[in-house]
């Protein structure tokens, strides 16, 4: 990512913290480069089980030309869709976990690497979000595609 890039991301992120000063400190000084941002604002979480989460983000990258950002958390155990505000608290969907309004979640900052938490799909800073439809039929098409391997194994 190129410098003006980041910056962008940066103040889309910050733009929902209580105090986007703060959280730019804690991005610059905490050893671990991340920062807690509440969801509900501008956006919320989907948070998908790693391999379904994996193979959603595929199937996405070829519907699209740029999904929404996408975090993953320690061993890519699972993956945070950004989806537009509200969507949390009408998902319904086994195994998929929301976070919305009154949650908060854990955000590195752009372009840096970070132990654990990182991203997958940077934000873009324009408020690009992954559409909640596309992503129920990604999950569908992963889904089956996770099913089909699993059941070619020996």
């Amino acid at each position: 990512m190129r410098g003006s890039e980041i910056k962008t991301a940066v103040e889309w992120l910050v733009s929902v913290a209580p105090d986007p000063d703060a959280c730019r400190w804690e991005w610059e000084r905490n050893p671990h480069g991340v920062a807690l941002l509440p969801a509900g604002r501008q956006w919320d979480v989907l948070i998908l089980p790693g391999g379904l989460g994996q193979a959603a983000l595929d199937v996405l990258t070829l519907l699209l030309d740029r999904p929404g950002p996408v975090l993953a958390d320690f061993a890519d155990a699972r993956l945070g869709f950004f989806v537009p505000p509200g969507t949390a608290s009408r998902w319904i969907g086994t195994g998929v976990r929301g976070a919305g309004h009154g949650t908060w979640i854990v955000v590195p900052y752009p372009g840096r690497a970070t132990e654990g938490v990182r991203w997958l799909v940077v934000p873009d800073g324009s408020g690009t979000l992954t559409d909640p439809v596309l992503l129920e039929l990604a999950m569908h098409e992963a889904a089956a595609r996770v099913a089909g391997e699993e059941g070619r194994r020996p």
